[in-house]
Parts: structure tokens; C-alpha cells; sequence
């Protein structure tokens, strides 16, 4: 069985619970792998976007490796982020995921210096020749000002230590691009970014989504792709409305261009998942704003949990 077999379905990017002083809180990130493996999830992603991984320490990242995949032991693949514009940074961390367990490893492209496709592709290269563990490319362009187009993607995916894409884009056309790309080589794995595309990708041929909205309800989006997997277009498409009625009313409030990330972490808060705390350069919501935000989560959370139930 090739490493790529193992990964499908919902992987959350799980959010990073931290402390006032922005270290590690380790009581709700034990929470959090918990409340995510008793939702049904298939994977788990830390270190990422959703994860608020540009932000973060070394310590804390590399904290963050070593408690989730020994909460997680094994029952899950455990994916890590190692995104940095320092190549050698970008190695330390994978070295700390091979020797913590983890089953993979995710790359958006380093964010700061302007390269091309050509260097990109010579970057993604060295990156998986030195790794042990197989690594996802990530394509996140609206953060690292550059896009993975589908001929490098076809290029790296020659590289046997290249097994996938998180394509983060929001562009179905290059979703499609993708999966039209690899539709005679389904082990490399086409996973999805926004939630808000999940069931159309899914049917176009993409293995899964790495959803943030699964670190809140997992069970939403555990549900959708179970029913996409047993043809089920139906209640797939009744539980697609459903996640999109939790973007509209968690993801999209007030003006903040990180409004995603200040609701989402604040409705987890509300649920007792994380205390609400976001790492500098962003910050939390304020009590008006959250209390706001509060009484369209009860409306977001009642539809949810009859979604599910039904």
C-alpha cells in the first residue's frame, strides 16, 4: 500500500489553543485532538493557516507536534505543517514530525521572497529530497502570492516523496485542472481547502476536505462525505446548505479581513474548545462583537445539530 492510500476524507486544520502569554495551552489542545476524534475525522493538520502557524513560536510549534501526535497515537494520520520562508526552519520541523510519528507533511510556498514557477518547483524538489516523511504541496495564493499552477503540480508529482495537493485557492476551475490532471493516478491525493466548495470537489473527483469548520462540528463534515461516498446526493446536498449557513453567520461577520479566524475561534470558545486567544498580528473579537457573534452561533449550532440528526 503506497502512503497516499491512508489519506482521505475530512482533516480538519486544526486551530492552535493558546495561552494569554500565546505559549501552548495544553489542556484545550488535548481537548481539541479529543473533540476531533470522537467527531469521525480521518486525519488530522496542524500547523497550518487555520492554525495560525506564521504566527507561532518554534517552542510553540514544535510543542504542538510532539502533544498531538502522542494524544493521537496512531488512530488518525497526523499531517504537519511546515511552512517557513527558511528552508532550514522548514527541515528542523519536519525532523520533529518523523520523530514525533506524524504520517505527513503539508508546504505552501515560502511567502516572502518573489519567485517564478521554475523556482518554485526546484524549491518543492530539494524540500521532499530531504524530508523522510511524504509531503502535501499547498497551494494557499490570497497568502503566499503565488500559485501552484497545474503543470507544476504534474511536474512534482513525479517526485515519489510528493503525494498530494491542499488546494486552498477557491478556484473550482483549477480544482477541476487538477482533477482532470491526476484522473488516471487517483494515489495522488486532491484535497480541498474552503468548506464552502466541499461537495462539488468531492464530486469532481477530489479525496477529501481539510475544513475548518470541522474543528467546531466535525460530524457536519464527517456526515458529507460519508454521503458523498455512499451516493447519498440528497442529504449531501442538505448538509452542504448546512455548512455553508454556518460560513455565512461564523465566518462572516464584521469587516476584518480576518473575520474567519476571529469567528472561529471565538464560537469554539463559546463551546469551551479554546479560549479564544489569537496570536499577534491578529486579535480576538471584542465582547460586543462576540456577544454579537453569540446569537447567531445558536442559530448556526440548532441547524447543525439537527442536520446531524436527521
Amino acid at each position: 500500500m503506497k502512503p497516499s492510500q491512508t489519506f482521505h476524507g475530512i482533516i480538519p486544520p486544526m486551530i492552535t489553543p493558546l495561552n494569554p502569554d500565546y505559549s501552548l495551552d495544553v489542556e484545550h489542545t488535548l481537548l481539541m485532538v479529543n473533540h476531533l476524534l470522537e467527531g469521525g475525522v480521518h486525519g488530522i493538520f496542524i500547523l497550518g493557516t487555520t492554525g495560525e502557524s506564521a504566527s507561532l513560536s518554534s517552542d510553540v510549534k514544535s510543542d504542538l507536534i510532539r502533544l498531538v501526535c502522542r494524544q493521537v497515537n496512531g488512530r488518525v494520520p497526523v499531517l504537519v505543517g511546515i511552512t517557513d520562508c527558511s528552508f532550514v526552519e522548514s527541515l528542523d520541523l519536519a525532523a520533529i514530525a518523523a520523530e514525533s510519528g506524524a504520517a505527513a507533511l503539508v508546504a505552501a510556498p515560502p511567502f516572502y521572497m518573489n519567485i517564478g514557477q521554475e523556482e518554485l518547483a526546484a524549491y518543492y524538489g530539494k524540500l521532499a529530497d530531504e524530508v523522510s516523511l511524504p509531503l502535501f504541496l499547498y497551494n494557499m495564493p490570497s497568502h503566499t502570492k503565488i500559485f501552484i499552477d497545474t503543470a507544476t503540480v504534474k511536474s512534482l508529482s513525479a517526485h515519489p516523496n510528493i503525494i498530494g495537493i491542499k488546494d486552498s485557492s477557491g478556484d473550482l476551475d483549477n480544482f477541476q485542472s487538477l482533477c482532470q490532471a491526476f484522473k488516471a493516478h487517483p494515489e495522488f491525493k486532491l484535497f480541498i481547502g474552503p468548506e464552502e466548495i466541499l461537495s462539488q470537489t468531492l464530486e469532481m473527483g477530489g479525496h477529501g476536505g481539510v475544513t475548518g469548520g470541522a474543528n467546531l462540528f466535525p460530524e457536519l463534515y464527517v456526515q458529507a462525505y460519508d454521503a458523498f461516498r455512499s451516493g447519498e446526493k440528497s442529504r449531501l446536498k442538505g448538509l452542504q446548505e448546512t455548512i455553508l449557513f454556518l460560513s455565512k453567520n461564523i465566518y462572516q461577520n464584521q469587516a476584518y479581513k480576518s473575520c474567519y479566524l476571529k469567528g472561529l475561534k471565538a464560537a469554539m470558545s463559546f463551546e469551551g474548545l479554546c479560549r479564544g486567544i489569537l496570536a499577534p498580528p491578529l486579535f480576538a473579537y471584542s465582547e460586543e462583537e462576540k456577544k454579537t457573534l453569540h446569537e447567531k452561533y445558536l442559530l448556526v449550532k440548532e441547524k447543525v445539530m439537527e442536520t446531524v440528526a436527521h
